[in-house]
């Protein structure tokens, strides 16, 4: 019998999906198709109504662009070696493209003047430069600014722009992006670990935020941009993804492309042990970790999987987190009613973060329509930021904005509104 010429394809597959479970090698069906670059269907389980039909393996075997490259997704000496090896291309041309991707923020090679007709003959014909897909734009009374974002298989996902007025009255804005589709850390508190977990963005769909968010808010001026810091408290776990993680904040740092500083980027972690040391070697970010209680055992009802590190080690870790001068960790913590904002919580906290070289950003709790926890009372936070600022400590209250759109702490869940 000759060899099924799909079979390297993982097309052969999708064939065995009318067996039973126990007869079809989903597990297997799912590597291979991955290898190859093709997305299957996936449970509907945790999608949202409004995410339009994955494509399927036989549509990416019928659609040429599936097998192009997208060049956002690929560092800069990726895509010096890409150059080389694929278009048989100087490896000065990948300075001039990255800067075509990233500063000007072109979406088509034609617009790239600087390179020759040929080579961009040749890059229309291998490669693409494709962005997240804008499906809604939520604009609170604060100017808290909402995307909601679709992803090339279909996906939603959620990237806010918070904005911020100078002492001389000048507009900053800080963004807050996502790492994952949904999440599989599962804390009570947050709309998007209610989601679970789907997948992991790439390079491209997360620095894809920034280019949208560029875009809206017109900012063009690579020397001196609008957009001025980036948090990674988007949704997913971005030490879960720790492989996109570090290729997106190398690319960050490039002072020809995005130019973001590390000190103008913060990663928030909600504890993950592996990665943690890698983060803090790398230098390319600052660090925050949410907190959110001070013992164990409310750790462990309120954040079950974070939990899972337990407090003690991770405080050990944190005490030898390598640090700059002048850089410390921040601590993020969350009031929930009657949960963690008593005065109880408030001196267990200080003595937990009394010997880390860190900072606390007291955040209260926003609750969303069928939210477990209450709003904390007025008179609880300031009692609990006193204490604090009684024993030493820094601890700063964060007004929350976007609350009138979701788009608060704890509320992005990727749906339309």
């Amino acid at each position: 019998m000759p060899e099924n010429p799909w079979a390297k394809t993982g097309y052969a597959c999708l064939k065995l999906q009318g067996r039973s479970r126990k007869e079809r090698p989903f597990s297997t069906l799912a590597a291979r198709c991955r290898l190859n670059g093709i997305f299957l269907p996936t449970c509907g389980k945790h999608r949202s109504a409004t995410a339009r039909p994955r494509q399927t393996a036989l549509d990416n075997l019928t659609n040429p662009a599936a097998h192009m490259t997208n060049l956002l997704n690929l560092t800069l000496p990726e895509l010096e070696s890409w150059l080389q090896d694929e278009l048989g291309e100087r490896k000065f041309r990948a300075m001039q493209i990255w800067q075509w991707l990233w500063q000007r923020m072109v979406r088509d090679f034609d617009s790239m003047t600087n390179i020759s007709k040929d080579c961009r003959e040749k890059l229309t014909a291998k490669a693409v430069i494709t962005w997240p897909e804008v499906v809604t734009v939520e604009k609170s009374q604060d100017d808290t600014t909402k995307f909601l974002l679709r992803l090339e298989d279909g996906a939603l996902i959620e990237s806010v722009l918070i904005p911020s007025d100078s002492r001389d009255g000048v507009r900053r804005w800080t963004q807050c992006l996502s790492s994952q589709v949904g999440c599989a850390m599962g804390c009570t508190f947050c709309s998007t670990g209610q989601m679970g977990f789907e997948r992991n963005m790439t390079m491209a769909e997360i620095l894809g935020q920034i280019l949208v968010a560029r875009e809206y808010l017109g900012d063009d001026r690579p020397e001196w941009p609008m957009l001025r810091n980036l948090v990674f408290m988007g949704m997913g776990e971005p030490l879960l993804n720790m492989r996109e993680l570090m290729r997106s904040l190398e690319s960050l740092n490039n002072a020809k492309g995005l130019n973001f500083s590390p000190r103008r980027i913060t990663v928030s972690t909600c504890g993950i042990e592996k990665g943690l040391r890698e983060l803090g070697e790398s230098g390319l970010a600052y660090l925050a970790v949410s907190l959110h209680a001070p013992t164990q055992e409310l750790r462990s009802q309120i954040m079950p999987k974070a939990a899972r590190w337990p407090l003690d080690e991770m405080f050990a870790a944190l005490k030898s987190y390598p640090l700059k001068t002048r850089e410390h960790i921040t601590f993020e913590y969350l009031l929930l009613g009657g949960v963690n904002d008593g005065l109880e919580q408030a001196k267990e906290l200080a003595r937990l973060v009394n010997d880390v070289r860190g900072k606390l950003n007291l955040i209260v709790y926003n609750p969303a329509e069928g939210a477990p926890y209450a709003a904390p009372t007025e008179e609880n936070v300031l009692a609990f930021e006193q204490y604090l600022w009684k024993r030493k400590i820094t601890a700063i209250l964060r007004k929350s904005k976007g609350q009138d759109i979701k788009a608060a702490c704890g509320q992005l869940k990727a749906a339309r509104q």
